[in-house]
């Protein structure tokens, strides 16, 4: 049973036009995996503005709230969620396209607080939480920046990205993030603060977010100067390595597992003989074991029953304890 009164939808409506405001939303449309059922109420919030007036009256209402970045970590259950999503971008799921030998399209200045704006000066480069990682890391590019090359094929929102310190071949948020400006989602205060990188409390996959509830509005990065093409080159090479050794072809959340320290979860997963290993059309990855795929028709259960078998039979020959890197919400 829904938890949204239609007095709230309508005082909704007094901060939001109504294409940003969605009921019975299907999640399956808003995660990579394609799977998850509706969510009582989907909110897409194009300003900090409208964030903060937002997050303010749901937390009134006593609506539980769930940040949504592009969906790219996210496993909904099947039965969905008894609450409002709040979204700060329109790509939610889609996945990263290969553009690196592409110019940035020219765009509009969105404007001051927009939550998908970047701006540039100097090696500073300011990025709303709403814009992809993508996008900052070929902009930083085109400046002739570098330090973001790592971010180009992550398929998350800069906030989703210093909410979990996103990294991919040795880079990671924590080394170019200098500061974060937040929304609180608890107390009475609705006013923005701003933390330095050494405040976010950055780890491995991890930052201060998964301790205190907020919701990142803007990040700043200190990047380096170095040549546009050697750049783009570096991207492009990335690129090519996860083409090769990851299942871009199917629906997934990427890495479905943490990284022990001193092993590596696909490793342990083929070494358990779970490669190929499924339930319904969720499936460990042939290509690569540390990745749980939808074949099509999945659903989250699948899916949770694949990752719960996978961390069981792993621990029962290794007495290694996988960590879902994989959130899970809702109703399974």
């Amino acid at each position: 049973m829904s938890v949204i009164r239609p007095e709230l939808v309508k005082e909704l409506g007094q901060i939001l036009p109504p294409g940003q405001i969605m009921t019975d939303e299907p999640m399956a449309d808003h995660c990579s995996f394609r799977t998850g059922g509706p969510a009582d109420l989907l909110l897409r919030a194009g300003t900090a503005a409208q964030l903060t007036a937002v997050l303010t009256l749901l937390r009134r209402a006593g609506v539980p709230v769930f940040l949504l970045g592009r969906g790219t970590n996210l496993l909904v259950g099947d039965g969905g969620f008894r609450g409002a999503v709040v979204t700060m971008t329109d790509t939610g799921g889609k996945p990263v396209t290969d553009t690196t030998d592409q110019p940035l399209p020219a765009e509009e200045d969105p404007g001051a607080g927009a939550l998908n704006r970047i701006s540039v000066q100097g090696r500073q480069l300011t990025a709303g939480a709403g814009t992809t990682l993508q996008k900052i890391a070929l902009t930083a590019a085109a400046h002739g920046l570098t330090g973001l090359e790592f971010a180009a094929g992550i398929p998350g929102s800069v906030g989703g990205g210093i909410v979990m310190n996103a990294g991919a071949y040795g880079g990671e948020m924590r080394q170019c993030v200098t500061a974060v400006t937040m929304i609180p989602l608890e107390g009475d205060a609705a006013e923005p603060f701003t933390y330095t990188g050494e405040q976010m409390e950055f780890g491995y996959r991890t930052s201060v977010l998964k301790r205190i509830r907020a919701a990142v509005t803007e990040a700043v990065f200190i990047l380096e100067e170095d040549d546009p093409d050697a750049i783009r080159a570096r991207i492009r090479e990335m690129a090519m390595k996860r083409r090769d050794k990851q299942p871009l072809e199917y629906p997934s959340a990427g890495s479905t597992f943490k990284r022990p320290e001193g092993y590596f979860a696909g490793k342990l997963i083929m070494d358990a003989g779970l490669r190929g290993y499924r339930c319904g059309d969720a499936q460990v990855s042939e290509k690569h074991c540390g990745f749980v795929i939808n074949r099509g028709h999945a659903t989250s259960a699948q899916i949770l029953q694949v990752i719960e078998d996978v961390s069981r039979r792993v621990y029962e020959d290794t007495g290694i304890q996988l960590q879902r890197e994989v959130i899970c919400l809702g109703e399974f």
